[in-house]
């Protein structure tokens, strides 16, 4: 069973600043939103406090859990999406941090209840790993809302809306799950400007997806 001595003050650090950028990159307003990382060596969960102003948290209002909901420490009262936040770590073995946003273009899509798809453009077929799935409606902060996201999210999605809500992104860590929500919002607009003026896409083939989506893996960047 992990313990308090496992807590790493780096992490605590990493979310905190990482509310920071969520905030001022514009994926959220006021108070909203949530943030996550998952240390995978202990299976503790770092995770923003409720209703707190982002550039006023300090390193410890982070609060730490580990996998099953339990406090390791901390003395705020967590994101009201903890069990959202816990269920995409449990579901997903392969992701490390977890970004709640209310961004603009995205929640249009999940206010009428529509899917993203992400054979729209060549970022999303990277970035986005499947369709954006937009969750059943659920109260915020809610069990249900928690299983509604994860089962959207499926196993190859990094992404998914929660119907007249929001969006969650996941990722290797935290950068990479910053860049799905940064693609995500992207695509969503123009998808909406597509739509705007009355046209359609052409969609990309599925093989150039699976194609885009391997050298992404496997030859994109530095070694």
């Amino acid at each position: 069973m992990p313990s308090s001595k496992d807590v790493k003050p780096e992490l605590k650090k990493l979310v905190r600043l990482s509310g920071v950028r969520m905030i001022d990159s514009g994926l959220t307003v006021a108070t909203w939103g949530n943030i996550s990382c998952c240390d995978r060596e202990t299976g503790l969960m770092y995770i923003t406090p409720s209703g707190m102003n982002y550039h006023e948290i300090v390193d410890d209002d982070i609060n730490v859990y580990d996998l099953d909901g339990n406090l390791v420490q901390g003395h705020r009262r967590p994101s009201i999406e903890l069990d959202l936040h816990r269920g995409m770590y449990n579901a997903r073995p392969d992701i490390s941090a977890c970004v709640h946003t209310h961004p603009i273009f995205s929640t249009v899509f999940s206010s009428m209840g529509e899917d993203i798809p992400i054979n729209l453009h060549d970022e999303a077929a990277q970035a986005l790993g499947d369709t954006v799935r937009c969750a059943d409606y659920c109260l915020p902060g809610t069990v249900d809302l928690a299983n509604a996201a994860v089962a959207a999210m499926g196993q190859k999605s990094n992404a998914c809306l929660l119907r007249n809500h929001g969006a969650v992104c996941i990722g290797a860590d935290m950068d990479g799950a910053f860049k799905v929500s940064t693609v995500l919002e992207m695509v969503a607009e123009i998808y909406w400007r597509i739509r705007a003026t009355g046209g359609t896409y052409i969609p990309i083939s599925d093989e150039n997806v699976a194609a885009m989506q391997v050298f992404v893996k496997t030859k994109y960047g530095q070694y």
